[in-house]
């Protein structure tokens, strides 16, 4: 309720404002208007009959009355027992009126809709900035696809040229020790500078680095034949592993910005609704962008030589860097400057004094305050990861990541290329995996509504580590020169993934239930740094087991990080902590 109480200087021009306001102004749907009603005079003293114009926002007083003298002195004494009001005459002075504002008090009677709940949802199913949010995945999409062809073309290039999965795991095992390392850091330069040149900038890094890339992969198969010296003594190979870690570092700048930061802005923090449906598009994109690059590259390279497609590929990435750019100003223009408007200011760190500023700011100082607070930023995160109050359901997440020899990507790539496997059906392998991912958003929602969301969890988990025991054991038991065996072992994995992908959304469902909503973007980086760190241990694995024919031994570790995931996630669900049992309550006695 806002109570106005005008002094006795100030009386006058406020009570004829108001009074004239309320006669001029038109009937209004919001505003109700009681009939004047004379004040009983048992009930109120005489000398508060002045008191006038009652009006209320449905139901909610707003301004009760209106007084026009100013009490003091001796009290009027009446029949009646009421308790006395002592107001004083500089409660409402001109500092008052000017936080106010101007129209305040011209406005308050006709400017207050009510929205309906049905209006309410209207408002937050819909974007705050719909034409941005398109622009946004019209860049999505064109950056995802060369991101996703890029991914799938290095390794199966790589394993054209050397015979054994070193290459591979050393390149990829830098590039995780890159995102490790690096991702905290760019992560906050990023947040020192204005979102679209950050993002620009990072948009050429990236296309830069894959371009030379490129021309080093190339280099390397005209100069194959002739080199005898080992390929990771190479400058080519020095400098394509260079460029693959900083590639990857702008890439997950380049989506954390976009996921974390744009489409919070476009679709607008107080719209779950809006949100939410963001989310799910940008994350299909992703996908269908994985099938379609993987498998457009697949069927170049089983077509023409591996030269040919790596130049239509730089050919499509200098054809994206303009259409990039062109869409990040688009996004920016069409949602009226909002990704323009600045950042909060940095607070309780003796690196960003009041008064900042990009342009005067010392680069050198910037970046030491970053490795500082970064250091200080994973200490603390670490610390509040292992008291997280679902750190079993968090553990399992991370143990998947130990999977990198039953899951489609570099290692996969390498190993079906060296049995001859032709790329395009590689390709369709990966393309396939990733159409399971998208399966795996509708599967999982119909899995919660029937089992309830800790045993859909447990649902997932115990369905990828069964077919992955039986994938495995087809590996062992077949011979991979029969395609047989071989196209039997890639479909289990690829139904797999179906499980993989459902744990990974319940398994994000159930953080967001566990974890408090202040430590959730702290804990949730923690983990992907902890899952990133998992496969630079399998790919450093791989590293020491790099031939091919010890692709059995990779294997049997990847099943018993699955099947360590289940066991651990059912061990959790199966003796729940009292924690556990306020979380999730209502499933939990649904269960007993």
């Amino acid at each position: 309720m806002v109570i106005g109480v005008v002094t006795t200087a100030q009386s006058a021009a406020v009570v004829s404002r108001l009074r004239l306001q309320a006669i001029a102004t038109p009937f209004s749907p919001f505003i109700r208007l009681r009939p004047p009603r004379r004040p009983n005079t048992c009930l109120i003293p005489s000398r508060l009959d002045s008191f006038s114009l009652r009006c209320s926002f449905t139901g909610t007083d707003v301004c009760d009355s209106v007084a026009n003298d100013e009490v003091d002195g001796d009290h009027t004494t009446s029949p009646c027992s009421v308790p006395v009001v002592h107001l004083k005459s500089d409660c409402l002075d001109a500092q008052g009126l000017h936080l106010l504002g101007g129209n305040f008090v011209d406005t308050v009677l006709t400017a207050l809709p009510v929205l309906s709940e049905e209006e309410q949802n209207t408002i937050a199913s819909t974007p705050a900035h719909p034409a941005g949010l398109y622009a946004l995945y019209a860049s999505c999409l064109v950056g995802n696809l060369v991101e996703q062809l890029w991914n799938f073309a290095w390794p199966a290039s790589i394993a054209l040229i050397h015979p054994s999965l070193l290459p591979v795991a050393v390149m990829g095992f830098f590039a995780k020790l890159a995102v490790i390392v690096g991702g905290p850091l760019v992560g906050k330069l990023m947040d020192y500078f204005p979102r679209v040149p950050a993002y620009n900038c990072l948009t050429v890094i990236q296309v830069a680095s894959q371009l030379l890339s490129v021309g080093m992969i190339i280099n390397a198969n005209i100069i194959h034949s002739n080199s005898v010296s080992p390929v990771l003594l190479q400058p080519w190979f020095v400098m394509l592993v260079l460029a693959l870690a900083i590639e990857r570092l702008s890439g997950l700048a380049l989506g954390v910005a976009m996921e974390r930061d744009w489409v919070v802005l476009l679709a607008g923090t107080n719209r779950p609704v809006a949100l939410t449906q963001a989310n799910a598009m940008l994350s299909r994109i992703d996908l269908l962008c994985e099938i379609a690059g993987t498998s457009l590259f697949g069927i170049l390279l089983s077509k023409y030589e591996p030269v040919m497609c790596l130049k239509l590929a730089a050919s499509l990435m200098m054809c994206s860097l303009p259409i990039l750019i062109f869409l990040t100003w688009l996004t920016n223009k069409v949602s009226a400057g909002v990704l323009a408007h600045a950042k909060s200011s940095q607070t309780g760190s003796g690196c960003s004094p009041t008064g900042y500023s990009h342009e005067t700011e010392n680069i050198s100082v910037l970046l030491f305050c970053t490795v500082t607070s970064g250091i200080d930023a994973i200490k603390h995160g670490w610390f509040e990861y292992i008291q997280q109050p679902v750190l079993p359901a968090s553990l399992a997440y991370v143990l998947l990541f130990f999977n990198v020899a039953l899951a489609p990507g570099g290692l996969m790539t390498a190993f079906l290329t060296h049995h001859g496997l032709n790329p395009s059906i590689i390709g369709a392998f990966s393309g396939l995996c990733a159409f399971m991912g998208v399966t795996a958003t509708f599967v999982s929602a119909k899995m919660v509504n029937q089992l309830g969301i800790l045993k859909a969890g447990a649902a997932g988990l115990i369905f990828q580590a069964s077919l992955l025991t039986i994938a495995v054991g087809v590996y062992w038991s077949g011979s991979f020169s029969h395609k047989i065996p071989l196209m039997l072992f890639l479909f289990l994995v690829v139904l797999s993934r179906l499980g993989h992908m459902s744990y990974d959304v319940i398994g994000a469902q159930i953080l967001q239930t566990g974890i408090p909503a202040s430590k959730a973007n702290l804990i949730g980086t923690t983990e992907i740094s902890f899952a990133s760190l998992a496969e630079s241990i399998m790919l450093g694995v791989a590293i020491i087991a790099n031939d091919v024919s010890q692709f059995g031994f990779l294997v049997m570790l990847s099943l018993l990080s699955v099947v360590g995931a289940a066991c651990l996630y059912c061990r959790w669900l199966k003796k729940p902590t009292d924690i556990q049992r306020d979380l999730f309550s209502f499933e939990l006695l649904q269960s007993s």
